[in-house]
């Protein structure tokens, strides 16, 4: 949601999916400081369903992992600031929804979409970039933004109990090292991209150094959890 900084890249571009689950989904636009004028309550996203599938299922939900392309306007001159197609060699993106790692007017417009849906959305500045704008973005100050969005999937977030149960091979309700490490070597085999050798190590360390904040060596249900959205 607004409030949230623009988030920094992983050091490697190429981490792949496996991480993308644990630790750095990816982000579509952050909000790099807080909107100002308080009117986040009063304001609201206009949504336009320009397609809807027979098959809506299942429908997106706070905490899900989606993938999406989508290309962003300006209200004020049609002028496109991003495009998602010309980025990542035109891969679609994947991102969490509903934790902040989008403005929150995103985070609130794909709120129950079914994979295949395309959705135009207006977003006003409060639940954008505010007064203070975008510069890095081409996003002036009290800019009213127009997302074009077309989803393809919608997947069980990072934090969700599978997600823990899949990783977890000793049903022990904590995470080993050697458990993540096997996780990652898994997504690294099946997407198949070539990485440095001392990917896997670096990965690795950076998922206990934010994950493990009793530092007893596993990342415990609690720790996992940061979603608060299942039970474990």
């Amino acid at each position: 949601p607004a409030g949230t900084v623009p988030r920094r890249r992983p050091p490697r571009s190429d981490m792949g999916r496996g991480l993308t689950l644990l630790l750095l989904p990816l982000a579509l636009l952050a909000a790099p400081a807080q909107a100002e004028g308080g009117t986040a309550e009063a304001a609201e996203v206009k949504i336009e369903v320009l397609h809807l599938p027979e098959a809506c299922s299942p429908k997106s939900k706070k905490g899900d992992l989606l993938n999406a392309h989508y290309d962003g306007f300006l209200a004020s001159d049609g002028s496109k600031f991003y495009c998602s197609r010309t980025q990542n060699e035109g891969h679609p993106k994947w991102f969490v929804l509903g934790v902040g790692q989008v403005i929150k007017g995103l985070d609130i417009a794909m709120m129950n979409m079914c994979p295949g849906e395309k959705r135009k959305v207006i977003i006003p500045p409060s639940l954008a970039y505010g007064q203070q704008g975008y510069a890095q973005g081409k996003i002036p100050p009290n800019a009213t933004l127009i997302f074009e969005i077309e989803l393809y999937a919608v997947n069980k977030g990072p934090r969700s109990v599978e997600a823990f149960n899949q990783i977890d091979k000793d049903n022990d309700k904590k995470l080993s090292q050697l458990e993540i490490s096997q996780y990652l070597k898994e997504e690294f085999a099946r997407d198949g991209k070539k990485r440095h050798p001392s990917a896997h190590d670096e990965i690795l360390t950076d998922i206990f150094k934010k994950n493990d904040h009793d530092g007893d060596g596993f990342i415990s249900a609690k720790e996992y959890n940061v979603y608060q959205h299942d039970e474990l």
